[in-house]
């Protein structure tokens, strides 16, 4: 009776199959969100009470010339890109026939009681966005007519919104969606008591 011993061959191919395994991974350890915020992003917030998941990260683009008190021009202009912000809007002008915006982010939440929503401050500085020409506005109360949302002239907005004090403009809340530049392309201002 002849013996074969093949424990050698396999051990070998068993081997080359594992390094070859290693070495399409990449052999990379996970480091959890550490290693996402050092690579540049961060962890991505908690979806908002109406289903949608914004991101963190404001920007705009920057007319040429001064920016209105208080606001921080940003020369990025696409760190928003193709993305839906909730946003506090301190100030809007218009200027060269296009409309623009002081904004930095917040966070809204359901009011206890009510079908509208509690508006919680961000903080840091406002950055200046434009809109596009044909950009949707809608508005409800307190900016609005109504409590459901209902469209508005550019121009009707931004009246609307200088003519409120500045304490007030802090408890209001937007929704914005910015198309592939960095520009608005809707505002919806959210109910609130």
């Amino acid at each position: 009776m002849r013996v074969v011993h093949r424990r050698p061959a396999t051990v070998r191919c068993l081997t080359a199959l594992t390094l070859g395994m290693l070495a399409l991974t990449g052999c990379s350890t996970d480091d959890g969100p550490a290693a996402a915020t050092a690579s540049g992003t961060s962890a991505a917030p908690a979806p908002s009470p109406d289903g949608t998941a914004p991101s963190t990260a404001p920007t705009g683009t920057a007319p040429t010339g001064t920016a209105p008190s208080g606001t921080k021009p940003s020369g990025t202009g696409t760190r928003w890109a193709g993305t839906k912000q909730f946003v506090q809007i301190d100030d809007a002008r218009t200027a060269d026939g296009r409309t623009y915006l002081s904004v930095r982010p917040a966070q809204k939440k359901p009011h206890p009681q009510f079908e509208a929503w509690v508006i919680v401050p961000g903080e840091g500085p406002y950055t200046e966005v434009s809109m596009t020409e044909d950009a949707q506005v809608l508005l409800s109360v307190p900016l609005g007519d109504a409590k459901h949302p209902a469209a508005y002239a550019q121009a009707d907005f931004v009246g609307r919104l200088t003519a409120r004090p500045s304490s007030d403009r802090a408890l209001l809340g937007y929704d914005l969606s910015f198309d592939g530049e960095g520009r608005v392309t809707r505002v919806q201002s959210l109910y609130t008591p």
